[in-house]
């Protein structure tokens, strides 16, 4: 299962009970941060989370209001007494980025690694996630991720016998390990039925629609999607800023499949989303206005 929480939903700057953009996820005893705006380490706290055991953080593009409150964070997780290393993803140029900002932040007790983004699309596997990476359209170099939790297939002992693989290995097996014994390899899919659908999250912020999201986007189980503009005629201002209104959002959403929709990254004179929904939801019915700290657990369907 996948654990979920929108930590900060306001674009531009922070607002009384409104955080800057940043998604944090759990899985297996590992978090991910998507985006790390101000105040986020304030949000975890608040959610009741911990800062200690984020394994990734993934960044979008690097504006002030996605990347502003990485220095305090990694200061928090070094007065923490973290030792793992700390791997950081984002477009061409995120070490040159974070060693500027880690001017207030010079001295770490543990390892920073970094993945620079550098194609259209990219796949990362990093920890137990497989990370997808897409292009979209800012005024910046900007990318949205997917988040796909795999799945193995069922376990079929009766397979595992007409192959004759020792009991001792099944366990080991199941879990993803190639093992040798007595000179013959065995591998997973030699007890393992076929793969079985996981859990995929879409993240996009601060973009133009593009098909790339739409793609990316595909039969997600949860696409969080920008919505700096709710009220109509702002369509004109989100083209010239590169952003998205609500119903753009909702057009993606239903070009994709997604079962669910979440909006965030509200312009800071959006002060009631929820008033828009409706027409929003007259579009893709399954959308809803992200708040800070909105949180969910996707699971695995059920066999």
């Amino acid at each position: 299962m996948l654990d979920v929480c929108l930590l900060g939903t306001s674009g531009m700057m922070p607002l009384p009970g409104r955080w800057l953009t940043a998604l944090m996820t759990r899985l297996n005893g590992s978090s991910l941060l998507i985006d790390c705006g101000e105040g986020t380490q304030i949000a975890i706290r608040e959610r009741g989370w911990s800062f200690h055991d984020i394994d990734i953080i993934c960044f979008t593009h690097y504006h002030g209001d996605h990347i502003s409150g990485l220095p305090g964070l990694l200061l928090s997780m070094g007065n923490a007494e973290r030792k793992e290393p700390l791997t950081l993803i984002g477009p061409k140029g995120l070490e040159r980025v974070v060693s500027a900002l880690r001017v207030i932040a010079p001295e770490l007790p543990f390892e920073l690694k970094f993945i620079e983004i550098t194609e259209p699309k990219q796949t990362i596997e990093c920890g137990p996630y497989i990370i997808e990476t897409f292009r979209v359209n800012h005024n910046v170099v900007c990318y949205g991720y997917t988040l796909l939790v795999k799945r193995a297939g069922r376990f079929m002992p009766e397979k595992a016998n007409e192959n004759q693989v020792p009991r001792e290995l099944w366990s080991r097996l199941q879990k993803g390990a190639v093992l040798e014994k007595d000179g013959i390899t065995y591998t997973p899919d030699m007890i393992l039925g076929p793969e079985r659908k996981g859990i995929k999250l879409t993240y996009c912020t601060d973009t133009r629609p593009v098909s790339a999201i739409v793609q990316a986007a595909e039969e997600a189980d949860l696409f969080i999607c920008e919505g700096m503009y709710g009220e109509k005629g702002k369509e004109n201002k989100a083209v010239e800023h590169k952003h998205m209104t609500f119903y753009e959002a909702a057009e993606l959403a239903k070009a994709a499949r997604v079962k669910e929709m979440w909006l965030t990254h509200y312009s800071p004179s959006l002060t009631r989303p929820e008033e828009f929904m409706s027409d929003t939801r007259s579009i893709f019915k399954n959308a809803f206005p992200g708040k800070d700290k909105k949180s969910i657990t996707l699971e695995f369907e059920k066999d």
